[in-house]
């Protein structure tokens, strides 16, 4: 069904629809000829400089990023369920197919995952039977019910917690307050969630991002494997989630060191959920970056899951002095022939500027370094083939000597 309403009209510069017809869901304001008057968060219709209609989108006039696409070809009916229902019912699908695989084993995953799943300006992450939102922009605030309710249509998942902030610690023209939308189906913290197995306690209204870093699930599957009667280092471990892959491997010893005490906690009580006392394991409220200048050079695998250090383009050169000190003190204490996966989640460091900083934390360590292979995102966060910028996770998995 088609929208009747007349929209506000972008209309590009001559030579600049080539990013739009390639299907990029940013259209940046240098691009644009004519600006409309247009509230934020309205759907706003981007034509040619020959008023060719290309694709519809949520406008934000005094972002960078004028218009949010998330919608190429013909007008539909914007403002009913059934059309986030059809976008939706793609995203689940997939998920659905993810988890099959792991059966039973697993009822934690990311349901949409903004440009990933062509739904931008929003991420909805499930915890069980809850459904914890994000909301990135104006647009997706106005259309939040359509969204919710095109949510329980196609999954059956009713109740809904909003986070209003996200890793930067800000959300910009976001009025809605975070918290359960329906009271009524408030629930305790934390939540128990299940992750290939293995148990998980998540406070999804404190936590970090929505409650866990579900990025890692493919990448904590791989420590699994790696463990087998070695010696474990969790650095930056939050709540534990690697050091509980590690101990499910059949490490010997895990240690798992975070700034926070808070997650420290919570990321013991989460060893003994799953372990109680069988494996050992010793956990450390403490500066990561000191405590690998001081610890014992005797692990077997390391682990550097730092949070983001370039939290927009001018930290850039800031946050890579920091992952070079970070991988240079780590290469300086593994043991020859041990395991090093580290990780950036800094979506303004790129995968080429990322292995660069690590070949320079190589080439002071004097050290052999090998690539075994190039870690991303998991797999229920997918990575838009037009939107490179989604590829926030980059990781390697080295062998050091």
């Amino acid at each position: 069904m088609k929208e009747n309403r007349p929209f506000p009209i972008l209309e590009l510069k001559s030579g600049r629809e080539r990013s739009v017809k390639h299907f990029h869901p940013w259209l940046f304001s240098g691009a644009v000829k004519q600006f409309p008057v247009a509230k934020e968060g309205e759907v706003a219709e981007v034509r040619t400089n020959q008023g060719e209609i290309l694709a519809y989108g949520f406008i934000s006039p005094s972002s960078q990023i004028l218009c949010r696409l998330f919608h190429f070809g013909e007008a539909q009916d914007f403002e009913t369920v059934d059309y986030w229902a059809t976008k939706l019912e793609k995203a689940f699908a997939y998920r659905k197919e993810l988890l099959n695989r792991v059966e039973g084993e697993t009822n934690c995953y990311r349901l949409i995952h903004a440009e990933g799943d062509f739904f931008p300006g929003i991420i909805a992450d499930v915890y069980g039977e809850t459904v914890v939102l994000q909301v990135l922009i104006k647009g997706t605030e106005l259309r939040l019910p359509l969204i919710t309710a095109a949510i329980t249509q196609v999954t059956g998942l009713k109740r809904f917690y909003l986070k209003t902030k996200d890793s930067s610690g800000r959300i910009e023209k976001i009025t809605l307050k975070a918290g359960w939308l329906n009271e009524a189906e408030a629930l305790p913290m934390p939540l128990q969630v299940l992750e290939n197995g293995l148990k998980f306690h998540v406070d999804i209204e404190k936590g970090q991002k929505t409650g866990f870093f579900l990025d890692q699930r493919d990448n904590r599957q791989l420590v699994r494997t790696l463990s087998s009667g070695k010696k474990v280092l969790n650095a930056f471990s939050y709540t534990g989630g690697f050091s509980l892959y590690a101990g499910a491997g059949g490490a010997r010893e895990v240690h798992s060191v975070d700034i926070s005490k808070e997650a420290v906690a919570q990321g013991e009580e989460n060893f003994r959920l799953n372990f109680g006392t069988e494996i050992p394991h010793q956990s450390l409220a403490q500066d990561c970056f000191q405590y690998l200048r001081s610890c014992d050079e005797d692990f077997d695998l390391m682990i550097l899951d730092p949070p983001a250090f370039a939290k927009n383009a001018k930290a850039v050169d800031n946050a890579c002095r920091g992952y070079k000190d970070l991988n240079l003190s780590a290469m300086r204490k593994i043991k020859s022939g041990g395991d090093l996966l580290t990780y950036s989640c800094s979506q303004n460091i790129t995968p080429d500027l990322f292995r660069k900083v690590v070949f320079a934390a190589a080439a002071d360590s004097g050290r052999e370094v090998r690539i075994v292979k190039t870690l991303t995102q998991a797999s229920c966060h997918p990575i838009n083939i037009y939107h490179p910028e989604g590829e926030y996770l980059k990781g390697l998995w080295l062998k050091v000597y």
